[in-house]
């Protein structure tokens, strides 16, 4: 099977990878798939949705096998559909994998060309900025200062250990205080030449031989 060429948003909760994900995803060539969003997309009144607010309300991971299943089902939409061109885009993947064992799930399906490791070390700045962003986007489960800082703790234990699962040679930290334009720039100075090495002409959805 042909894996997916993919970049990895890395970092704390608050940290700002959505933002990024979000902006070079409007990039030609590149296509950003968030698996918070694909959790918040869920009908909550489902038993799936509320087996995700269970867990996310708690400020704990969903569940690796949920969360993978999730995960396979989204992008297999998004390719059918042809929203997402995995001849023509490199993925750009954001709050996935969330531990060790969903990396390890994730191998067959992914071949990781770079992780962007978004750094901010003021845990009280990012705590008010989740709790700003809960109060604009209604995300219930970042409108609890105390689940804010339970997701911190689980990302510390469970999450910041997936660095360590690839290469050094691919991982990139990059400063995340400032201006998400500041930020991108600092971002795209990583992944554009990963871009440009893979595809000659994204426009025109051409791969590189």
């Amino acid at each position: 099977m042909q894996r997916y060429k993919t970049i990895l948003l890395f970092g704390a909760p608050g940290v700002g990878k959505g933002t990024q994900g979000k902006i070079i995803g409007h990039i030609p060539g590149f296509y950003h798939l968030a698996c918070g969003d694909v959790f918040r997309s869920l009908d909550m009144t489902s038993p799936l949705g509320r087996k995700f607010l269970e867990h996310s309300s708690k400020g704990e991971l969903v569940p690796d096998e949920l969360t993978i299943e999730m995960w396979k089902q989204n992008i297999h939409a998004q390719t059918v559909l042809s929203i997402y061109k995995p001849t023509q885009d490199l993925l750009v993947l954001d709050g996935i994998p969330r531990s060790l064992a969903q990396a390890k799930a994730l191998a067959p399906y992914l071949e990781v060309l770079n992780v962007i490791h978004l750094v901010c070390r003021d845990v009280d700045a990012m705590v008010m900025r989740m709790r700003r962003r809960a109060l604009k986007e209604n995300r219930l489960d970042d409108a609890d200062e105390k689940v804010i800082r339970r997701r911190f703790d689980v990302y510390q234990k469970e999450t910041a250990p997936v660095l360590g699962h690839y290469p050094e040679s691919i991982v990139h930290d990059v400063d995340a205080v400032g201006s998400p334009a500041v930020i991108l720039q600092r971002v795209l100075d990583i992944v554009a030449p990963i871009q440009d090495a893979h595809f000659r002409n994204p426009l025109a959805g051409d791969p590189k031989v």
